[in-house]
């Protein structure tokens, strides 16, 4: 098959469709992954087909402090529609060119235009996925708070969250999405009940690229929705430290990891000082990485060694404990390397994250980033690092993740459908 998977964000979000691209491609298909110009290399490495989308996801961060937002789904929807109002035409158009020739799309959680690209070339679509969107009673949404224990009915809470944070999403956005399908596709417009049972129809196929062990299937998921295991890209092989990243490593106990990804944080030096004074209040070595976020200064102490890049998959495991924003991808490479997580989210699904790692034992409650002081890093961090239970669920939990072939169950799942 001549496949095209699209996906946009940060480098988080792009890997893991790098590495599901990896597994289709050796499986004989032709791939193609439809992403930021800025990951071209990245792509092609990997020896993936590439097509670019011109748009900046840095550029997009750095105008926003996206702490603002927290876990309140009506101020991001809001803020992310303001930003379609400006490409998303745009969108439509590069993602109707690269489905050319193609046999099936395979589209990430913000390339929603690929559904409507695959309506006018009558090509099948599949949702693949990093975090549950499909309304379930088991847990609430990702992108919002879940209930507050006094509440009775957790069960309908649940349910009612997932499906009204997806309605929300679909309403606010859908009268750019009619004009990008007129103008550019030449599809009629969609009333807003088109929306209404399409999460929930038992037919749209979605794959999601998380662990069961982490997150079980629902029992009210049907069989249209599936959970293959994470969808790694493995690189600790490859990776080559650097002499000062390995002497550090080699000259003390193991250091705690702190970093914020793709976070742009407008307080980059505020936090790089509060990290520094919680880590002088635990007595504690770490690495700190520099990245989209920015963090570190010239006059680091000698317990923090500051890095721009380094592989998880070879770095995480040789950690006390990593703390992180809880991106989809570092937590799956927290998890993995079996080591207790401390997130700090930021917004969005990173908040359902911490609040999951918390509630299955993997590390300690979340620490909102606007909540955030150099004694409750501290406090997070001596629990992960002192906890024995915790440690030995975190290590647990890792070796069942490493024991599953995600990428290998999801060329299952496509080839089964599509094949045969």
């Amino acid at each position: 098959m001549h496949i095209t998977i699209n996906s946009f964000g940060s480098r988080g979000d792009i890997q893991p469709y790098i590495a599901l691209g990896k597994g289709l491609k050796q499986a004989g298909h032709s791939v193609r992954l439809l992403t930021h110009q800025i990951f071209e290399g990245f792509v092609r490495q990997h020896d993936l087909d590439f097509y670019p989308i011109q748009l900046d996801p840095r550029q997009v961060l750095v105008e926003q402090s996206v702490s603002d937002f927290e876990d309140n789904p009506l101020v991001f929807f809001r803020w992310l529609r303001s930003g379609y109002e400006v490409f998303l035409e745009d969108l439509f158009r590069v993602t109707d060119r690269a489905a050319e020739g193609v046999d099936l799309l395979i589209n990430s959680g913000l390339s929603f235009a690929g559904y409507h690209v695959a309506e006018k070339h009558a090509i099948p679509a599949i949702a693949a996925y990093l975090q549950p969107v499909s309304p379930t009673r088991a847990f609430h949404a990702s992108g919002g708070p879940p209930p507050p224990d006094w509440l009775p009915f957790k069960n309908a809470y649940n349910y009612l969250s997932n499906k009204l944070t997806n309605q929300l999403f679909f309403y606010l956005l859908s009268p750019l999405v009619n004009d990008s399908r007129s103008r550019v596709l030449n599809l009629p417009p969609l009333k807003q009940s088109y929306y209404w049972p399409l999460d929930t129809d038992g037919v749209t196929p979605t794959l999601y690229g998380y662990s069961p062990a982490v997150i079980p299937k629902p029992p009210d998921w049907g069989d249209n929705i599936q959970v293959t295991g994470y969808w790694f890209l493995e690189g600790a092989q490859a990776y080559q430290p650097s002499e000062r990243l390995a002497a550090f490593l080699n000259s003390g106990p193991p250091p705690v990891y702190i970093g914020f990804g793709s976070m742009v944080d407008h307080e980059r030096q505020t936090m790089t000082n509060l990290i520094i004074d919680a880590l002088n209040i635990v007595d504690c070595r770490a690495i700190l990485l520099g990245g989209w976020s920015e963090l570190g200064r010239d006059d680091l102490p000698e317990n923090i060694l500051q890095i721009d890049y380094a592989a998880h998959d070879w770095l995480f495991p040789k950690m006390a404990a990593v703390v992180h924003h809880g991106g989809a991808g570092t937590t799956a490479a927290g998890l993995k390397a079996g080591v207790p997580n401390v997130i700090v989210p930021f917004f969005g699904d990173q908040f359902f994250w911490g609040w999951w790692v918390s509630r299955i034992g993997a590390g300690p409650q979340a620490i909102p980033r606007k909540k955030l002081t150099a004694e409750s890093l501290a406090k997070a961090i001596q629990s992960a690092v002192n906890d024995d239970t915790m440690t030995q669920k975190a290590n647990a939990l890792g070796e069942v993740i490493r024991s599953e072939d995600g990428i290998a169950r999801a060329v299952e799942l496509i080839e089964q459908r599509y094949l045969t």
